[in-house]
């Protein structure tokens, strides 16, 4: 009989990432993957041959009226009755999320949960280890072996022009929402990475700006510079072959991070109420700051929700001065221009 795994995951697109590489696990062991997925990840999932996509409204579902969400629920339905499934696995803590593979016929059913150790993602943990632990049934401990960003099978071609400068470097000065919250007290503020830029572009190196539709808002802070603005310009994956056609790229704890994460330039990660080590894409070339040294409240994210702060004084602590000392060490590390050279375990195998 056929062996097929369910995997119920919208996005965010981090968690996407961080999950791809225990999916992948259970792909090479010989299992088909369909994907539940919204259509915001969908062209980063349809990178990867090996899984088949149900696109949902997740608008709808999630933000919609009562008969929008039961169109699309109806719509979700009927694309997975009749599928028989060796796991079904639904990567949401809320219960209201079960009505979602209500029709499905599976082996198993898992689903997160904050109440049992074994269904929820320990904070203390890197995601893609518990994401692993969850979906392949390992026992509480294990550190899995290898399991490192999945690079897409297919990418296009990259949307930049070839380089202008001996150095380019990519920013990604806004993010850190989506469809249900802002999640504002991620985000280096907008004005450092302007003044970065300023520092970047007086060494004459090249700055190119990444970002999706909702980011806009930030274009004001780089008005007159000469950068490459591609806000809102590029698919996800177009955003991977972006990312490769830079030498790096510097970004706080948001989607693009994660992005970057599957391309091959170098990157800066900032951090500040989230814990790098939860969250920090784990391959070469990647250098993580830790605002809020000496702060009680670091980290304040519990998974769900940040502390009531109004002044991210953790993301402040961090300056132009010290992004620019860990990229010039980063970049002096790899060579100029920077071109990061990876192992096949550093990006997609599971072995």
């Amino acid at each position: 009989m056929m062996r097929r795994v369910l995997i119920v995951k919208f996005g965010a697109i981090g968690d996407v990432v961080m999950s791809l590489p225990a999916v992948r696990v259970l792909h090479q062991e010989g299992n088909e993957i369909d994907w539940v997925c919204g259509r915001g990840v969908a062209p980063l999932l349809a990178c990867y041959p090996w899984v088949r996509t149900i696109v949902v409204d997740d608008r709808a579902l999630l933000t919609g009226r009562k008969f929008a969400k039961a169109k699309a629920l109806v719509s979700l339905w009927r694309r997975v009755v009749g599928r028989r499934y060796t796991l079904c696995a639904t990567l949401y803590y809320d219960r209201r999320y079960r009505w979602l593979t209500l029709p499905v016929r599976a082996e198993c059913k898992v689903m997160l949960s904050a109440r049992d150790r074994a269904l929820r993602l320990l904070p203390s943990r890197h995601h893609t280890d518990e994401y692993a632990r969850v979906l392949l049934g390992l026992e509480d401990g294990c550190r899995p072996e290898g399991l490192a960003p999945v690079r897409p099978d297919q990418l296009p071609e990259s949307p930049l022009d070839s380089k202008r400068a001996a150095v380019r470097v990519a920013l990604v000065p806004a993010g850190a929402s989506n469809m249900l919250k802002q999640q504002t007290l991620r985000r280096w503020p907008a004005e450092r990475y302007a003044a970065l830029a300023r520092m970047m572009l007086e060494r004459g190196w090249e700055v190119v700006l990444l970002g999706g539709p909702d980011d806009i808002w930030v274009r004001p802070h780089f008005e007159g510079m000469g950068v490459v603005d591609l806000i809102g310009e590029l698919t996800l994956p177009e955003v991977i072959s972006a990312c490769d056609g830079c030498d790096a790229v510097v970004s706080h704890d948001t989607g693009p991070l994660h992005l970057a994460a599957l391309s091959r330039a170098a990157v800066i990660a900032l951090f500040g109420p989230t814990d790098p080590g939860n969250f920090m894409p784990r391959r070469p070339g990647v250098v993580g700051i830790w605002g809020g040294e000496g702060f009680a409240c670091r980290p304040c994210y519990d998974g769900r929700d940040f502390a009531d702060c109004d002044n991210n004084g953790c993301m402040q602590q961090i300056t132009v001065g010290m992004v620019m000392s860990q990229l010039d060490g980063l970049l002096s590390r790899l060579g100029s221009p920077a071109r990061l050279v990876l192992p096949s375990a550093a990006i997609g195998d599971p072995r």
